[in-house]
C-alpha cells in the first residue's frame, strides 16, 4: 500500500503550500492537480518566481501585445501580468479556501520590493494589489523590515490579509507578531470582521544555515564544524516557542473572542541548499500544529516519496535549540550580524529580481510594438502592428 506522506503531514497540522507560480502551471492544470493530489492548499510567489515565469514562457505574449497597444508603462504592465496570474491561482485554490473556512487556499503576491524601506508607499501598493486581484483568498506579502512593521499594521487595519515575508531573526519575529496584534486591534476598531482577516509570518529557514555554515567553515574548529546544519532548525523552533507564548496571551484571547485567527508561522526557503543534508530536512524537523510549510514542487514530490512524519518535532526540542545557539556563540558566530546580513541580502535579491522582471517586460513590450517601453511609444507605432495585436484585446 502506498503511504500518503503528505496526507500524514497535513494531519499533523502542517499546511502544504507551493512556492511557485507560472501561467504554464495554471493553463496546464498543474496547480489544480497539486491541489487535488498532493495536499497543496496554498501558493506563494515572489519577484524571483515571476521573473523566471515571464522569462520562460510564451503564454504571456498575447497580453504583452495588448499592453503594448494600450501604451502602458513597464511597471503597470508588470502589475497587470502578475495580478492576472495570481487572480487565476486564487480561483484554482478557492476549493481549499472554502473547505478550510478561509484559512488556507491562499495565494500571495508581494509588494514592489524597492519599497521595503518606505512604509507609506508600501501600504498604498498593498491596497492597489488588493483591489486589482479582488479575491478574498489573496495574501499581500510585506517584508519584515523596520519600515515594513508599521505597514503590516496599517494593511491589517484596512482589512487586508497579509503574508509577512523575509523574517530571519527571533527579535524581528516578535516585532512582527506585535504588528499583527496591533493591526487586528485597529481593524476591530475600524469595524472590520476579524474572522475575514488572516495572516502568516514567513520565517526563512535554509538561508540561515547557508550563512551560518559559511562562518563555521571559516572558523574551522572541530566544535564549529560540528554545528553545521543546525542553526536554521534551532532558529525556527525557538520562533515557534515565541509564537506559542504570544498566542496564548490574554491580549490575543480578546482578539480570538472577537473572531480573529492566529498568525500562523510559515516556514519559507525550505529547499536544502547543501547536498550533504537530507532533501526534506526543513520539513521533517519543523512539524508542529498550526504551521505552514511552503515548498518548491521538487520538495513536495521528495516528501511524498520518502518524507517521515512525526506528530511534533518542534515543541519538545526547545532546550536543544537553545544549546545550539549557545554553541554558536561560543564558537564565535555573531547571530545578530547573521540576521542583519540575511535581511539586507534578502531585500537586495528581491530588488534585483524585480529589476530583472522589469527589464524582461520592457524588452517584451518593445518586441510587441511599443518601442522602449514608455507610454508615448505606442502612439508612434505603425497601424499594422496595432492591428496585428488588437485581436487579443
Amino acid at each position: 500500500m502506498t503511504t500518503n506522506r503528505l496526507g500524514e503531514l497535513s494531519a499533523a497540522g502542517v499546511a502544504v503550500w507551493l512556492d511557485d507560480l507560472s501561467r504554464v502551471r495554471l493553463s496546464s492544470g498543474g496547480l489544480d492537480q497539486l491541489r487535488r493530489e498532493k495536499q497543496v492548499v496554498g501558493v506563494t510567489t515572489n519577484p524571483t518566481i515571476f521573473a523566471k515565469a515571464l522569462g520562460d514562457a510564451d503564454e504571456y505574449d498575447w497580453q504583452l501585445r495588448d499592453l503594448a497597444v494600450r501604451g502602458v508603462d513597464v511597471e503597470e504592465a508588470v502589475r497587470m501580468l502578475t495580478t492576472y496570474d495570481v487572480r487565476w491561482a486564487c480561483d484554482v485554490m478557492r476549493p481549499a479556501y472554502d473547505a478550510s473556512a478561509g484559512i488556507d487556499g491562499r495565494v500571495s503576491i508581494e509588494v514592489d520590493p524597492r519599497l521595503a524601506h518606505e512604509a507609506q508607499r508600501t501600504v498604498a501598493e498593498a491596497k492597489a494589489l488588493w483591489w486589482l486581484v479582488d479575491r478574498p483568498n489573496l495574501f499581500i506579502k510585506i517584508p519584515a523590515t523596520e519600515a515594513g512593521l508599521p505597514a503590516i499594521t496599517a494593511a491589517l487595519a484596512e482589512g487586508i490579509s497579509v503574508n509577512v515575508t523575509l523574517i530571519f531573526g527571533l527579535d524581528r519575529y516578535s516585532q512582527v507578531m506585535e504588528a499583527f496584534l496591533a493591526g487586528l486591534e485597529q481593524a476591530r476598531a475600524n469595524g472590520h470582521d476579524l474572522s475575514k482577516i488572516t495572516s502568516v509570518a514567513s520565517f526563512f529557514v535554509s538561508r540561515v544555515d547557508s550563512e551560518v555554515d559559511k562562518r563555521l567553515e571559516k572558523i574551522g574548529s572541530a566544535e564549529a564544524k560540528g554545528l553545521r546544519g543546525k542553526a536554521a532548525v534551532a532558529n525556527a523552533r525557538l520562533a515557534y516557542q515565541r509564537y506559542s507564548e504570544v498566542f496564548s496571551s490574554d491580549r490575543w484571547q480578546a482578539l480570538a473572542d472577537a473572531g480573529a485567527h492566529p498568525q500562523r508561522p510559515l516556514w519559507a526557503s525550505t529547499s536544502t541548499k547543501n547536498p550533504d543534508y537530507r532533501d526534506v530536512i526543513y520539513v521533517e524537523e519543523l512539524i508542529a500544529p498550526g504551521t505552514v510549510n511552503t515548498m518548491p514542487e521538487s520538495v513536495i514530490h521528495a516528501y511524498a516519496e520518502h518524507g517521515e512524519t512525526h506528530p511534533d518535532t518542534v515543541t519538545g526540542a526547545y532546550d536543544d535549540a537553545r544549546q545550539v545557539f549557545e554553541g554558536l556563540a561560543a564558537a564565535g558566530v555573531d547571530m545578530a550580524d547573521v540576521i542583519d546580513t540575511l535581511e539586507r541580502e534578502g531585500v537586495e535579491k528581491f530588488e534585483a529580481s524585480w529589476n530583472e522582471l522589469l527589464d524582461g517586460v520592457r524588452k517584451s513590450l518593445a518586441a510587441a510594438g511599443q518601442g522602449d517601453g514608455h507610454p508615448g511609444d505606442a502612439a508612434r507605432g505603425n497601424a499594422d502592428a496595432a492591428a496585428q495585436a488588437g485581436g487579443n484585446a
